[in-house]
């Protein structure tokens, strides 16, 4: 299999964590979407990634999708249980993550347009959804070890690598002092190896 993504994103450090914990081998080749002649394009209609490109040839895009056919390849620690309620609420919990890095880089994305194009409604409603994001999940989480049950989820791996992106890309997010119980969460999730071998560069 092969992984095409990129070492900042939050979408593919999520697969790429999935990938360790399910001990998955996967060749991760690196690309930048911007580029006029990203290779992501042949493999990924909306030029997004992930994509992950599996051994009989088959595409698979979104990390969610990603992820999920994943955790089905090997029993070895299950990230999402198999249905019902459990399901629906670790999948409710990666939601959570997902849409706080998707606000999170709608606003990074505006400010790097030109200051004449930029809508301040637009990055003020968008810093609205990740405070209110961070904000509940801090109250969910409240001293709970992990979000959902008594081990590592998906959901924990998605919120994960959205407070780390904000804390790369959007300092000013101060979620590590405004909510002591996520940073506290946190710091045990970022001394697992998974974590650790996918920091993005600095």
């Amino acid at each position: 299999m092969n992984l095409y993504g990129s070492r900042t994103s939050p979408y593919v450090r999520k697969v790429r964590i999935v990938m360790i914990e399910k001990r998955i081998e996967c060749d991760f080749i690196e690309e930048n979407v911007w580029n006029a002649d990203t290779a992501v394009t042949l493999r990924n209609p909306l030029t997004k990634i992930p994509v992950l490109v599996l051994d009989d040839g088959m595409q698979l895009y979104d990390s969610r999708v990603i992820a999920e056919y994943l955790d089905g390849v090997t029993p070895v620690s299950r990230l999402i249980p198999d249905s019902g309620r459990e399901r629906a609420l670790v999948k409710r919990w990666e939601a959570l993550g997902d849409g706080i890095a998707d606000a999170g880089i709608a606003l990074f994305l505006e400010r790097k347009r030109d200051s004449s194009l930029q809508s301040k409604d637009w990055m003020a409603r968008q810093m609205g959804k990740v405070e209110s994001g961070v904000a509940a999940a801090a109250r969910e989480l409240s001293d709970r070890e992990y979000c959902h049950g008594l081990s590592l989820t998906l959901g924990d791996i998605s919120l994960a690598c959205a407070l780390l992106w904000l804390e790369f890309r959007l300092p000013e997010v101060s979620w590590r002092a405004d909510h002591p119980n996520l940073k506290k969460w946190l710091a045990n999730l970022e001394a697992m190896p998974s974590f650790a071998d996918t920091k993005p560069p600095a």
